[in-house]
């Protein structure tokens, strides 16, 4: 069911979508939510998140139709010519040259489909000595380069809750699949982009830390802009970048810590010659009240600070509230793509993530006047 007001720039635009688990099903709920009408296609055990990562799955397959193909076998491989006629746009996962082994391949489908964008997103690309390697999203961002930093002063690396180089790709994928549909308009051509997750987080790494050998490990930390404890076991983010900032802070615990206000702390980069010194004062200074009397006195003092909190709070936050980035659909709650056009239009979740074949009879019915 179309929901009213819905933004859907893609209506139209078709894709094939014969990828699995995140990187590349989140490629394809970007298209999704923006209109595209996308048809996961997958094997008779169905993609494996389905049963692994339940939630994932759900999060990421939304506004899709499935369809069960056996490549395998004869009567799946039949269906290729007409998938590929349908199709403006293929997305695959597989590692590589798989994909040119069960017949579903760039080469042959470019062929069959001169106008086909098609996209190849895997570990670490279609070529290199790394090609045939597996890996997941924390080898990925090992590789690239990422783990190689603490995340706090004094710290050691550590991985995030958050699969960084999985999402990175995901965004990077789809934004390149735009351009290439603008691209195969003008000059009337095949596409074949080729993504890799390690390459997504080298991208990721490379913008924020540089290349040289000598890069700083803590060039990226500041004093003040870390997460700490407060009295009660609550958690409270700060973000002590900036000088005016840490002058805002320093107002608000001119009795508790008067020392911060030492000129010899007034600038950024003074704060972090004297990081050690610093990051012992604020975990002291914050173990001093709990988080809600934090949240009190800095409330209106112009000092970014943000609680801790669960994606179900997040959720429940009057702010994301007002925002309307929420959408309820059959008793699920979903995060679609989060943009507001001309005030009022917003990409909508439409249906709920497809069960396993419920639209295979139908779609490749609808595929004969393809062949």
């Amino acid at each position: 069911m179309k929901a009213p007001n819905a933004w859907r720039p893609l209506a139209g635009v078709k894709v094939a979508d014969f990828s699995v688990l995140l990187p590349g099903p989140l490629t394809t709920v970007v298209l999704a939510d923006l209109g595209a009408d996308v048809v996961k296609i997958e094997p008779p055990g169905g993609d494996a998140a389905r049963a692994i990562l339940p939630e994932l799955f759900e999060s990421v397959n939304r506004n899709k139709r499935s369809v069960v193909l056996d490549l395998k076998s004869e009567a799946g491989r039949s269906e290729v010519e007409g998938i590929a006629r349908w199709a403006d746009v293929v997305i695959e996962t597989f590692r590589p040259g798989v994909a040119d082994r069960i017949g579903i391949g760039f080469d042959a489908l470019s062929v069959i489909n001169p106008r086909l964008v098609y996209c190849s997103l895997s570990g670490y690309g279609q070529d290199g000595p790394w090609r045939d390697k597996p890996g997941h999203d924390l080898n990925y961002l090992a590789a690239a380069g990422a783990l190689a930093f603490p995340g706090s002063w004094g710290g050691k690396p550590a991985r995030s809750s958050v699969p960084i180089a999985d999402i990175v790709a995901g965004g990077l994928a789809a934004s390149a699949i735009l351009a290439a549909l603008r691209e195969c308009e003008q000059r009337n051509q095949p596409v074949h982009l080729d993504l890799s997750l390690f390459e997504s987080a080298f991208f990721c790494t490379a913008m924020r830390h540089g290349l040289d050998d000598d890069t700083d490990p803590s060039a990226h930390l500041f004093p003040g802009n870390d997460v700490y404890e407060t009295a009660d076991g609550g958690m409270l983010s700060l973000g002590l970048v900036e000088d005016q900032f840490w002058a805002a802070f320093c107002r608000v615990v001119a009795v508790d810590a008067p020392d911060l206000a030492d000129a010899r702390f007034a600038a950024a980069a003074d704060r972090r010659r004297q990081g050690d010194e610093l990051t012992t004062i604020f975990k002291k200074l914050m173990l001093s009240h709990s988080v809600d009397e934090w949240c009190r006195r800095l409330q209106g003092s112009d000092v970014p600070f943000e609680v801790c909190v669960t994606p179900a709070q997040a959720a429940r936050s009057d702010h994301v509230q007002s925002r309307g980035r929420v959408a309820e659909n059959s008793g699920r709650r979903y995060v679609p793509f989060p943009v507001t056009v001309d005030g009022d239009k917003r990409p909508a979740v439409e249906h709920c993530a497809p069960a396993l074949g419920s639209d295979t009879q139908r779609f490749l019915e609808s595929l004969q006047s393809f062949k």
